[in-house]
């Protein structure tokens, strides 16, 4: 049950939007898809029990927009997973987001939900992250009077907690071109085959020239506190050969990396080996089969 009530504006353009977040008060929030805010209320969460007025964004043009620009792709903040997993370009080029989208929630969800409130809300579990991560994609957030570029990585800060500060807005998603020569692919596991809060996801990008690994871009999501790349263990994997006795290793030292990061938790003895043979079983496919998600 709802106990809150709030004053509800539905602004007709992102400079009206922009003007009213202008006020830069705390209790004044956009909402767009509103999937992950409607259950929050639900559940009684403090972290939207302050909410005094709510700034409907989710039909503006400006920010519904999937389009190629010189840097690369932008797609507006009001995009939908089903704009996304159906979107041409996203799906010739940018193939693991599209894969990790089109696994989230229910069709109805993704009808509703948006790529921006999927990390904004930076819950543990945002399936969209690992996949944007990768992809090494860059937030524009605008102000009625500035604009500001950071890079994803740098925008999640903790679980539930992002770089967004009250009067801002995040109203596009920058992708840089799609890395030359990379093979790659998405993984998610939940409780059920459908509508399932992830328990892991992996995205691993792989360049490769003579069985040897030139360069590998991984993310994981649910297992660490956010979505987070593996620099590490990147950079110790360029030049290693991809046999069958690295790639298992790799896949050991990638555990040895969440624990790290996570320390011991109830769920390590389930998590860890999982998603250790999850990665192996990526590796293999990408190093050693024919993946269909390259470029």
């Amino acid at each position: 049950m709802i106990r809150q009530s709030f004053d509800f504006v539905k602004p007709g353009s992102l400079k009206e939007a922009l003007a009213i977040l202008a006020q830069v008060d705390p209790n004044i929030r956009p909402i767009a898809g509103g999937t992950d805010f409607i259950p929050g209320l639900h559940q009684d969460s403090q972290r939207f029990n302050q909410i005094k007025k709510l700034v409907d964004i989710s039909s503006l043009t400006e920010l519904k927009q999937i389009k190629k620009i010189k840097t690369g792709l932008s797609i507006g903040a009001a995009v939908t997973f089903s704009d996304i997993e159906k979107n041409k370009i996203i799906l010739k080029h940018y193939p693991l987001l599209a894969k990790a989208v089109s696994t989230i929630g229910s069709r109805q969800i993704r009808n509703r939900a948006t790529i921006a409130g999927n990390f904004v809300n930076n819950a543990p579990c945002a399936d969209s992250v690992p996949a944007l991560l990768v992809y090494e994609a860059k937030i524009k957030i605008r102000t009625a009077n500035k604009s500001r570029i950071v890079g994803l990585e740098d925008f999640l800060i903790k679980p539930y907690q992002t770089q967004l500060q009250p009067g801002e807005l995040v109203t596009e998603i920058l992708l840089p071109p799609p890395p030359a020569g990379f093979r790659g692919d998405f993984y998610k596991l939940g409780r059920r085959r459908g509508v399932a809060i992830s328990r892991i996801t992996l995205a691993v990008l792989v360049k490769q020239k003579h069985r040897k690994i030139e360069a590998i871009r991984i993310a994981a999501g649910a297992v660490t506190p956010i979505g987070k790349r593996f620099p590490e263990l990147e950079a110790m994997a360029a030049e290693m050969e991809t046999s069958d006795h690295n790639l298992q290793d790799l896949s050991r030292k990638l555990g040895e990396q969440i624990l790290e990061q996570t320390g011991l938790r109830w769920s390590s003895p389930y998590k860890l080996p999982v998603s250790q043979q999850m990665f192996y079983q990526l590796l293999h496919k990408i190093c050693l089969q024919e993946s269909k998600l390259e470029y």
